[in-house]
């Protein structure tokens, strides 16, 4: 940014960025909002971390963890520290120079956008909003809502975006339980709804992550979020429609996948599975379908891998009935281990997850289940599902005593040996046993 085209509540702001001397609020102390407000704490900035649930707060000022899946002593570092402010008071966001909203964007009834935690949180911000702040949105969402929806709320506290407050929009890019990539590691996108507020956002990005692309808007930036998970929910759907025709072939899809992938260039390897999970995949592609509808487009393609996805469950469930019948045991009355709840390997993140869709169907057709999962020990409620269960332990004398094994997260904690040399029946989602080298079960792949 030319300093000499700077106001100087531009240049105050850029000043307080560049000595590291900028408070930043996150809003939101979730999945992607503690990775977040760990990064900008370990780059040398104040941190304020707000929250609507205390228990969260209360294990951020004790030290003790809340996500598994980051570690014990993740956010150690907060303890003691004058730089770090847990908080329920959104009215302490005042004190933040640069406010980051990591709120949830879940759907509605209906497959809608369900924008109500960021509007929430955007009008508790335009209460305490002051001039020199930079407010930015990470939640995934459809093109415009920053500019369309946020602005408008942030402009009833009689500031001038541009001039007086800043707005721009950097989508999250976490992906929970992944090892090799961190918040730091991964590069940040950045958009603002004018020149000013991109290369601020830009400028706070560049000194906590590694890499910090400026874009030219919050659309670019938010639309580009959403062709990263399309993308995947496409391509998973696709796998999951030729898995569905191989079957019917005798064809192991699994060895197909990995005979195409040693093609090193034009082919990117994906794998079917029981349905998707996560607050991504399942969500993201129904944002931008509501927005071209709004538009008067249709979104044929995206809505065909939705309708694949969703309804895998399903299928899965018509495989353990069937090979259960195999077995001349109806699916009513048998019992049932589910193995894994969480919706991918070695966490303990249960949004979304294929799982309960899975489970609720085996009990609507008379099974009796039960569920392994070393990480998950009950399962939580949820916005769509309550289930009344809890991890049980497996033994060799536990696992035979199933009518059928259905393995639907192949978490590495479990033992597969186990599984493979005590069960009767296992349906396979995911190719957990391919690695097993004695198979006595009778083995189903689904």
């Amino acid at each position: 940014m030319n300093t000499t085209q700077m106001t100087s509540t531009t240049a105050e702001l850029q000043e307080k960025i560049e000595k590291k001397t900028a408070t930043i609020g996150i809003v939101g102390m979730g999945y992607v909002g503690l990775p977040l407000a760990v990064a900008v704490f370990d780059a040398g900035f104040p941190v304020i971390g707000f929250d609507v649930d205390d228990r969260k707060i209360e294990h951020l000022n004790n030290g003790t963890p809340y996500l598994e899946h980051l570690g014990s002593d993740f956010a150690q570092g907060f303890v003691g520290s004058d730089r770090f402010t847990g908080t329920t008071d959104s009215a302490d966001l005042e004190n933040a120079d640069i406010i980051s909203l990591c709120v949830p964007t879940p759907l509605g009834v209906h497959n809608e956008p369900d924008l109500a935690y960021v509007l929430e949180s955007t009008r508790a911000v335009s209460k305490i909003l002051r001039k020199g702040q930079l407010v930015v949105l990470e939640s995934t969402t459809y093109p415009g809502t920053t500019r369309d929806e946020m602005l408008p709320i942030l402009e009833e506290s009689g500031l001038k975006h541009g001039e007086d407050f800043f707005l721009a929009y950097s989508p999250e890019r976490e992906d929970p339980g992944r090892k090799s990539e961190t918040t730091q590691s991964i590069p940040k996108l950045v958009g603002g709804i004018d020149e000013t507020s991109g290369s601020l956002a830009h400028a706070f990005y560049s000194t906590v992550v590694d890499n910090a692309h400026l874009v030219s808007s919050a659309e670019v930036a938010e639309s580009a979020k959403l062709l990263e998970n399309i993308y995947r929910a496409v391509n998973i759907a696709l796998v999951n429609e030729m898995k569905l025709i191989l079957d019917k072939l005798d064809i192991d899809i699994w060895e197909v996948v990995d005979a195409a992938a040693t093609k090193p260039f034009g082919f990117q390897a994906f794998y079917p599975g029981p349905g998707l999970g996560g607050h991504c995949i399942p969500i993201d592609p129904f944002y931008l379908t509501w927005k071209a509808q709004e538009a008067g487009m249709p979104t044929r393609f995206i809505e065909l891998a939705g309708e694949i996805n969703q309804k895998m469950p399903s299928i899965v469930v018509d495989r353990v009935a069937s090979a259960l019948n195999d077995e001349s045991k109806p699916l009513k009355n048998s019992s049932v281990l589910v193995v894994g709840i969480a919706y991918k390997p070695d966490v303990d993140d249960v949004r979304e997850t294929p799982a309960a869709e899975i489970i609720e169907d085996l009990y609507k057709r008379g099974a009796n289940v039960q569920y392994h999962d070393p990480h998950v020990a009950e399962f939580p409620e949820m916005r769509k599902h309550d289930i009344d269960l809890a991890s049980v332990p497996i033994t060799a004398k536990s696992i035979g005593s199933y009518d059928a094994v259905l393995i639907v997260t192949n978490h590495a904690l479990v033992d597969w040996d186990l599984i493979a040399t005590n069960a009767s029946l296992v349906i396979d989602t995911r190719n957990a046993l391919a690695s097993c080298n004695d198979i006595r079960c009778r083995l189903v792949k689904a």
